[in-house]
């Protein structure tokens, strides 16, 4: 069992401020291996790329910030509290277009991380 507390999530600091920062919060090494997640901390004006996972099914859960999440090409504004489910081969991009950092939890099926990223051009 691990217990995460969001409020831990939101004192953590980002090493390089003017960069995304995705460290992963569940892992193998907690004995989850149907499932991962991570903190996203994506600073002002940055982005996740446009992409998909093949067989990764997520959750997002914003913890702090607003910025915008691109899913098939529609844009949707996110803030706090938001939740956001996105299903394995949906197209989806999170931006931060605003002037403080953009948090978020995400829980994913399929780990490791970057398994089936695949980027769109």
């Amino acid at each position: 069992m691990k217990f995460l507390k969001i409020q831990d999530y939101l004192k953590l600091v980002n090493p390089n401020p003017t960069e995304s920062f995705r460290p992963e919060i569940i892992t193998s090494e907690d004995k989850a291996f149907n499932m991962g997640g991570m903190l996203g901390i994506l600073a002002p004006n940055t982005n996740v790329p446009y992409h998909y996972h093949k067989k990764r099914e997520s959750v997002i859960i914003v913890i702090s910030g607003k910025g915008t999440e691109i899913i098939e090409g529609k844009e949707f504004p996110i803030k706090v509290g938001d939740i956001i489910f996105i299903p394995a081969g949906e197209k989806h991009r999170t931006i931060n277009n605003s002037k403080v950092d953009l948090r978020y939890i995400e829980f994913f099926t399929n780990p490791p991380l970057n398994k089936d990223f695949v980027a769109i051009e």
